[in-house]
């Protein structure tokens, strides 16, 4: 049977009214998204607001609009889904964030930040579950099994610390940056596998069989996702620097780059290990090989396009956010009872406030027993400023309450309606509410100095300092009383941290960067970048 050209080609000029309603609804959210960046850019020096709070405000405008111009039927112009934040959005945040991250001041304090990310979401995670399992019994709001309480554990212990890392500084506050920032990054990944931990298990019949799997499990997650993120990055440099691309084309090896990323997360996900950790770990070693391997205008150019397409997926996240708030179908459910909702909201934002409090401190408290320099340890003020950081949730609660309780974001259930809309609600709360106050609080209390100009938080001091940063090597750092070598068991139980630094640069030295490249380790022209990743 042949092919009629003359009916098909006629049909293939016209779009269908569902591709007619798809271009619409992108090209719409488009001018939202330049929308959202041309007024935060407005509003960059308010003390109160910033670029979330931006995206969520205009998104429920946009969201009111839609309301009343479909007569009450639907407040959003695309449909939520998980797979979307999980696979396009939160990769290209994730690695930059890895990417740009300050190397030294992030495994300077990386026991202190898995304390955080892993023992604290951990008591977090418990905290709500436990707390949600005893108060929900009491109110009526449908069936709930053993996996929804502690799914409920699993979501609202992912934090979102972004209001906060946009008012601190890397430079001015470099402790408490690296601490609120690694265990963001950590914290979300221990939520997420967690999470989808809990959805492996039969949790009707918990034993101490099954707990010993579960963590087992988790170990097993950890463990593999790093390694994964670590052996893709560590290709990637591998192949640019024995092929250099960029004798032939620096867009072959931004493409490179940007290819294998995404390629680190994508395995990840294949082999059910956790995206989040593989992808974090292989910015972190591209940053540390790849990126010196490459031209000074691939350098410049995939430092720029990651920071870009992270920045982008961010607005995009909130401002959907903002809009589906206003869900109508979801709100009609809930309206039945609006205090059962309200009561909801405010046991698992309370639960949230008293499982955070309930590590922070006194995991603060652990971790300061460690550190022997007054300037390492963490003060008061800084831990009520990561405790704050902490409260407010966002993007990833969202979309692992809607994995849990909906279906490409639709619901019937009113139990499910419920736990959605007070997700939504926290959500919201947190983040405007928090993140309006979030650069006052922090200037108050840690105030700038007149004449120097930095937050009071210093910048780290180590009597180690000598140590990792003399480009000789000399091996010995001073405790004040003598010289310590480098090798001796004394300095290493005393330093835990830089003693393993110290090792570390001599193993990369000798043989990591003479296999895969690195700073020093590749040939520069006159021409390359003063700017370095550290």
């Amino acid at each position: 049977m042949g092919l009629d050209l003359g009916y098909v080609l006629p049909k293939l000029m016209f779009l269908s009214k569902s591709d007619e309603i798809s271009i619409d609804a992108i090209t719409l959210f488009v001018g939202l998204l330049c929308t959202c960046i041309v007024v935060g850019h407005l509003l960059e020096r308010n003390r109160w607001v910033n670029e979330s709070i931006t995206a969520l405000i205009i998104g429920l405008c946009t969201g009111v609009m839609i309301l009343i111009a479909t007569g009450g039927r639907s407040s959003h112009i695309l449909i939520f889904n998980e797979e979307l934040f999980f696979i396009y959005l939160l990769p290209p945040i994730i690695f930059n964030a890895g990417f740009q991250v300050k190397k030294k001041h992030f495994f300077r304090n990386f026991l202190t930040i898995n304390l955080f990310g892993v023992v604290g979401t951990l008591i977090s995670f418990l905290v709500i579950s436990l707390g949600a399992a005893k108060l929900f019994e009491k109110m009526n709001i449908g069936f709930l099994e053993t996996g929804d309480y502690l799914a409920l554990g699993a979501i609202f212990s992912a934090t979102d610390s972004v209001c906060t890392l946009q008012v601190l500084n890397q430079e001015e506050t470099p402790l408490l940056y690296s601490l609120v920032f690694g265990e963001g990054v950590v914290n979300d990944a221990t939520s997420v596998v967690l999470f989808n931990a809990l959805q492996r298990f039969d949790l009707s019949r918990f034993t101490s069989d099954v707990t010993f799997k579960f963590l087992g499990s988790l170990l097993y997650l950890f463990s593999t996702s790093t390694f994964l993120g670590v052996a893709v990055g560590l290709l990637s440099a591998y192949i640019i620097k024995k092929l250099y691309f960029g004798r032939h084309s620096t867009d072959r090896e931004v493409a490179l780059m940007i290819l294998m990323a995404y390629l680190s997360y994508m395995m990840a996900e294949l082999l059910y290990l956790s995206g989040i950790l593989t992808v974090f770990f292989c910015g972190i070693v591209m940053s540390h090989y790849t990126w010196h391997n490459v031209t000074e205008k691939s350098r410049v150019t995939t430092k720029h396009a990651f920071a870009t397409m992270s920045f982008i997926a961010e607005v995009f996240i909130f401002l959907y956010v903002g809009m589906d708030a206003l869900d109508i179908e979801k709100w009609r459910i809930v309206s039945k009872g609006p205090g059962t909702s309200i009561g909801v909201s405010a046991i698992l934002f309370a639960l949230v406030v008293v499982g955070r409090a309930a590590f922070v401190f006194p995991l603060s408290f652990i971790a300061n027993l460690t550190r022997s320099s007054p300037h390492e340890k963490i003060g008061y003020k800084q831990q009520v400023i990561i405790w704050w950081a902490g409260l407010m949730r966002g993007a990833v609660s969202m979309a692992l309450a809607y994995n849990q309780f909906t279906r490409s974001g639709y619901t019937k259930l009113r139990g499910n309606a419920i736990l959605i809309t007070s997700t939504i609600s926290i959500v919201l709360f947190s983040t405007v509410v928090f993140g309006l106050i979030t650069k006052a609080l922090v200037r108050f209390m840690l105030p700038m100095q007149k004449h120097t100009g930095n937050f009071s938080d210093e910048p780290l001091k180590s009597t180690e300092e000598p140590l990792l940063m003399n480009g000789h090597g000399s091996g010995t750092a001073s405790n004040g009383h003598g010289v310590i070598h480098s090798g001796s068991l004394r300095m290493l139980l005393a330093t835990p941290t830089n003693t393993i630094h110290h090792y570390w640069r001599q193993f990369d030295d000798a043989c990591m960067r003479p296999v895969f490249g690195g700073r020093g380790f590749v040939p520069h022209t006159l021409e390359s970048p003063m700017e370095t990743l550290s």
